[in-house]
């Protein structure tokens, strides 16, 4: 039995030793140690040895099991500490790598123009009003004195909800005018950007979505001059003091007298033409349009509750689209919406 426990002992010994993980190395303690290890065994013969053997093999069984267990502990010792190693060794950070680039977000073009549009008419009193893009036609058309039959509420140029033609996309901020007038009476300074809807074909200078800014003022003696002089400004404030700018007499139903408002084509400078070639940003024209205006129809205010032969006003709806396109020296309106970081990060 001597002879059994020393190659016991001999034989843990060299597969603790070889043991590369700690589960490897249990392997080897329920194999020796267990309830049915090899010295656990060796053990349950004591009870046949005689009265004088029996206390000197179990002194040296018991010596073998405890320096079994001691190197158990000192190999399970070293198997952590090499397993903490090689972790920390794979979870290494090298401090002198340079982080990865954080991209900043930054305003879209169109928001910074319309942002500076916003802060001009703030700048002459104006406040910033919002209000539904699903809007009834009532508000849209018939208070705006835009009569059944017009144009503008065919099918043809507007999203419609129902057969009756009474619930719409708006096709323009206008009616903006209505819902501010029929709650405050005079004096009226406002400012409407937003989105609005119409059944066009998207091209370089369309499209079917599109962002419009419209203004009204509304006050005793309200002139075409003080129209004049708030557009002029802005456009100058935006385009640059030699910005040429000219009114257009035009027809409006809100509006008496009408005019648009056109600016001269920032790509040709007038000429219509570039090296031979039609501009395609103007189209020939030399001019870019950007805006109808007038004085309101007497209709419109009598209709919201505002005595017209106590107070005038003027109107003005802007596409922002164009302006921005005019702002920002590019010629194309679609590039806005097509959301490619090359062209917006130029901005």
């Amino acid at each position: 039995m001597k002879e059994q426990l020393q190659e016991i002992k001999s034989r843990a010994l060299a597969n603790m030793q070889a043991a590369q993980d700690l589960a490897a190395l249990d392997t080897v303690r329920v194999s020796v140690l267990g309830k049915k290890g090899e010295l656990t065994a060796v053990l349950k013969l004591m009870g046949k040895l005689s009265a004088e053997e029996r206390p000197i093999m179990g002194q040296m069984a018991n010596a073998v099991r405890a320096e079994l267990e001691a190197r158990l502990e000192e190999r399970k010792a070293e198997l952590e500490a090499a397993a903490l190693e090689a972790k920390l060794a794979a979870e290494a950070v090298d401090v002198t790598i340079p982080g990865a680039e954080i991209t900043m977000g930054y305003q879209h073009p169109m928001n910074k123009v319309l942002q500076e549009v916003k802060e001009i008419f703030i700048g002459m009193g104006y406040t910033i009003v919002d209000g539904p893009e699903v809007e009834e036609a009532a508000y849209n058309f018939t208070r705006l004195n835009i009569e059944e039959g017009h144009p503008s509420r065919d099918r043809s140029d507007t999203f419609y909800f129902d057969d009756e033609d009474q619930v719409l996309l708006r096709t323009q901020t206008s009616p903006m005018q209505i819902r501010v007038m029929e709650q405050q009476q005079p004096p009226i300074r406002i400012l409407a950007p937003g989105r609005v809807f119409r059944k066009d074909e998207a091209d370089a200078t369309h499209s079917p979505m599109f962002h419009q800014i419209e203004g009204l003022v509304v006050d005793e003696g309200i002139t075409m001059g003080d129209l004049k002089g708030a557009l002029e400004t802005l456009i100058k404030r935006l385009y640059g003091e030699d910005a040429v700018v000219r009114f257009r007499p035009h027809h409006f139903p809100f509006t008496e007298p009408s005019c648009e408002v056109d600016m001269q084509c920032f790509k040709c400078k007038g000429k219509g033409e570039i090296d031979g070639q039609i501009c395609s940003t103007c189209h020939g024209e030399g001019w870019i349009e950007l805006l109808g205006a007038g004085m309101v129809h007497p209709k419109v205010l009598e209709g919201c509750g505002i005595d017209p032969e106590k107070y005038s006003g003027f109107a003005f709806g802007i596409g922002l689209e164009r302006m921005a396109m005019g702002r920002l020296r590019f010629n194309d309106l679609r590039l806005i919406f097509e959301n490619d970081i090359r062209f917006l990060s130029q901005f």
